[in-house]
């Protein structure tokens, strides 16, 4: 392979950022005496979240072949004062697994990805045990003519880590549409029917299945990794054939133009008009990548069909000219931000051309599935924004004034925090109906649980921010986002909560360290608005009571839901 076509991670390593290595350095038996009487056999295995930024050397690993072995590792663990962590593909920017240095001398990550992948597809649901990939349960799926409305971008995600955050894609209904039976446009988490998981009895470990309508489930729902789900049956629809759109003609001022003088270019307008949207915009250019999914039966004369994900081949490699920008970033000259980042949209919109994709048509895992393990790890700062449909364009609107002020406030001082693009996209909240089980209950933890008090608040404005790990000044610029993000979108306006998977509670120390953010805002963010009983407090006390010797839990959710 030649320097003009580095993958992005090798990129990385080569610009000196030797940590930033996404296959695990070494996996080597351990010794059979390291832990006397375990059920199973263990090995050693390193692991990296996403953005690397988190790393184990030396965790004992295991790989149960059935959920009955998983139950008998959580009774070995309980007895001798162990922690299990169910581990999938790592896909993650938060500790929820195990936070960066954390003590693993009594920590057991157990993987389900080379065992607990079976799957069973019925007519209008599909049973699946946690371990199996995005990859492979939408393959299967597609096989029988089933899908979901939306999915996270990537697939190298097992539906275990999907479904403990709430993940979504991007989907609220365009004008004129309907919903699909089957599908929902909240998160992954509201198309669960009934699940099972491991569980204390008041004696030892056990299986039990929870059905949607049982009150417990509540909690496991979007469990945040405080419990260990082996099995879940979910809703599925009829599957769909979409159109991808790309723009990348359209200057960003009008994107996030005020609602007063908001035109057809809009956020809202483009929205309103396809239903499914995500726009990406690097800061310092004029012109962000727009990608408009809209539903089209027949394929369009103009389109491009395609039969496999991931055919935006030009976003996971790059070229020399990328290569050294990024190596003076890494090594500390941040002023060539602007260049790279220009360079970035250019490379976006060069790339849609000579490779045809600005106007793809498919089923829907081939146009919504796009980021793959080969592209550039940045971490990303993540909120939910939940007020009505009506306002979005005034939320997109403030935050990319907020943003390219506090840019430019950095620049003149010299100082480029941020690298990588703002992604943002919109879905549905997690309506209880959707989900096809009659008086079934909403995920407690979900950041995009209804608010009872303002039915007027119906979809949710996901903001992300991106930005190589490491680069000077970035937590400083995250912690001034934050905390504005949290006292701009508030009252009979707009609420929020964070993003579980991606970073928040921001200090300039780094990411999940605010103490107060941690043990205090977020907690009265998910409790506002629900009926007393119902809320943080509730779901922390049914997975304690499922788990009263936090077998499964770390140091950081021994912090977040005590």
């Amino acid at each position: 392979m030649d320097s003009s076509h580095l993958s992005r991670r090798g990129l990385l390593a080569a610009a000196g950022a030797a940590a930033l290595t996404w296959v695990p350095a070494f996996r080597i038996p351990a010794r059979a005496d390291t832990l006397p009487g375990f059920p199973l056999p263990l090995y050693r295995q390193a692991y990296q979240n996403w953005s690397e930024e988190i790393t184990i050397e030396n965790a004992l690993t295991c790989a149960p072949n059935t959920p009955a072995e998983v139950v008998s590792i959580a009774n070995w663990a309980q007895q001798n004062g162990y922690r299990l962590r169910p581990k999938g593909m790592g896909h993650n920017w938060s500790p929820i697994l195990v936070p960066n240095g954390a003590d693993v001398s009594k920590v057991i990550l157990v993987d389900t990805t080379q065992h607990l992948t079976s799957v069973s597809v019925g007519s209008s649901t599909v049973t699946a045990q946690t371990g199996i990939t995005m990859d492979a349960l939408l393959a299967k799926l597609e096989t029988a003519g089933l899908g979901f409305a939306a999915i996270p971008a990537p697939g190298d995600i097992t539906l275990g880590g999907v479904l403990a955050i709430n993940a979504h894609g991007s989907a609220i209904p365009a004008q004129g549409e309907s919903r699909l039976a089957g599908t929902s446009y909240g998160s992954l988490s509201n198309l669960i029917q009934s699940l099972t998981a491991v569980v204390w009895n008041g004696s030892a470990f056990t299986l039990k299945t929870f059905g949607r309508t049982d009150s417990a489930m509540k909690a496991f729902l979007a469990h945040l990794g405080r419990a260990f789900v082996t099995e879940v049956t979910l809703e599925v629809g009829v599957n769909q054939r979409l159109r991808c759109q790309s723009r990348y003609d359209i200057q960003v001022t009008d994107v996030f133009a005020a609602p007063s003088s908001a035109g057809s270019n809009s956020f809202a307008s483009l929205l309103n008009g396809c239903g499914r949207m995500e726009v990406i915009w690097f800061p310092f250019t004029t012109v962000p990548w727009i990608k408009l999914w809209s539903l089209s039966p027949s394929k369009p004369v103009l389109s491009k069909q395609v039969d496999s994900p991931y055919n935006y081949t030009f976003a996971n490699f790059i070229n020399q000219q990328q290569s050294d920008y990024i190596k003076q970033i890494v090594n500390g000259d941040v002023s060539v931000t602007p260049s790279f980042e220009n360079l970035e949209m250019a490379i976006v919109g060069s790339g849609l051309i000579t490779t045809g994709t600005w106007d793809i048509w498919g089923w829907t895992k081939n146009t919504l599935l796009y980021v793959q393990p080969t592209t550039l790890r940045i971490v990303e700062a993540g909120y939910a924004v939940l007020t009505a449909r009506s306002n979005i364009q005034r939320v997109v609107s403030e935050f990319y004034n907020r943003y390219v002020s506090r840019i430019n406030a950095y620049r003149a001082q010299g100082q480029y925090p941020m690298n990588g693009p703002i992604e943002i996209r919109v879905t549905g909240l997690d309506q209880p109906p959707e989900s096809g089980v009659s008086g079934a209950v909403t995920p407690q933890l979900s950041s995009v649980r209804p608010r009872p008090d303002h039915p007027e608040w119906d979809v949710c404005v996901w903001l992300d921010m991106g930005t190589i790990p490491g680069t000077p000044q970035c937590n400083a610029f995250y912690r001034e986002m934050e905390q504005w993000i949290f006292s701009n979108y508030t009252g009979s306006y707009a609420t929020v909560r964070p993003e579980w998977s991606k970073a928040w509670a921001v200090t300039t120390s780094g990411a999940w360290t605010d103490t107060t953010m941690l043990t205090s805002t977020i907690r009265t963010a998910v409790n506002a608005g629900q009926a007393a009983g119902d809320g943080f407090d509730a779901a922390r006390t049914t997975l304690n009571g499922y788990d009263p010797y936090r077998v499964f839990s770390n140091t950081f959710l021994d912090t977040l839901l005590p």
